[in-house]
């Protein structure tokens, strides 16, 4: 498809919420030509920028004129980019906070004591266990452990909130003697060229998700290697980069969401790769 080829408007007209807008959007990505795929890509790595940006600074980022990114609004159901700017206001500006709200927040409801927060986190962490004792793909993870362990080197990334799992999967990995590489972008060092032929990479993000994830991703996808994602939803950007999809609930305790089921699928993925390799 190229550069000309005109696209109408979604007819099922805008998304009612940021599930539907990321579902929509995984449904039309494929066949966007190549500006529009930009805008896609670049919106799915930062919905939450969506709410407080501006159409010339999402262009920056997406690296396309503003006619590009207008387009893609209504091609997406939007009249333009105020209505689909709204919907993120709407979605992210009460339910995820900063986090100086977040604390304030919990200091009004007295629930900001060390043995109630302690109680609060431990019962939002049973609840994420549960839910994941509930809907764990046997099929997905099996694949993942073969995809993983088949491969000569185990490239692991996970920024922002994914980080903790990121290092600790790289720290099981060594400590089995599993070759495996963290790419942890300190310094801003991109370690991309590292990953060769036979290698897997092991990619982890949650919304809003992380654009460097998601960049290293495409590299790994476009060079035919396996990638395998530890994500939130099936609805994720990740999702449609990768061979292999493992998916993880959890449950928040006053905008703050905890690891504990990301955690628990971690050590048993990495601990499945440690027993598949011998």
């Amino acid at each position: 498809m190229d550069e000309t080829t005109i696209i109408p408007a979604n007819p099922k007209g805008a998304p009612l919420s940021v599930d539907d807008f990321r579902t929509r959007l995984a449904e039309i990505s494929a066949d966007l030509p190549r500006r529009l795929r930009q805008c896609a890509d670049f919106v799915a790595a930062n919905t939450d920028r969506i709410a407080v940006s501006t159409v010339a600074e999402l262009a920056v980022g997406a690296d396309v004129p503003p006619s590009a990114l207008m387009r893609f609004c209504q091609i997406m159901g939007f009249s333009g980019f105020s209505e689909m700017q709204r919907l993120f206001r709407e979605a992210y500006s009460p339910g995820w906070p900063d986090y100086s709200t977040r604390l304030k927040n919990l200091k009004e409801e007295g629930a900001g004591s060390p043995s109630a927060l302690l109680a609060e986190f431990i019962e939002a962490g049973r609840l994420s266990l549960e839910a994941l004792a509930k809907t764990a793909d046997e099929v997905a993870l099996g694949r993942s452990v073969g995809l993983l362990a088949a491969a000569q080197t185990i490239h692991v990334i996970g920024l922002r909130r994914a980080f903790p799992v990121a290092t600790y999967l790289a720290y099981v990995f060594e400590k089995m003697a599993v070759p495996a590489m963290l790419h942890d972008g300190v310094g801003k060092l991109d370690h991309r060229f590292a990953m060769r032929p036979g290698d897997a990479l092991l990619a982890i993000t949650f919304a809003p998700y992380s654009e460097e994830t998601l960049a290293l991703a495409q590299d790994a996808k476009s060079r035919g290697l396996p990638v395998v994602a530890l994500t939130d939803r099936m609805t994720s950007p990740l999702v449609r980069l990768s061979d292999a999809v493992v998916t993880v609930p959890e449950v928040d305790f006053g905008a703050f969401r905890s690891l504990s089921a990301t955690i628990a699928m971690a050590i048993s993925l990495a601990v499945a790769v440690g027993s598949a390799r011998g």
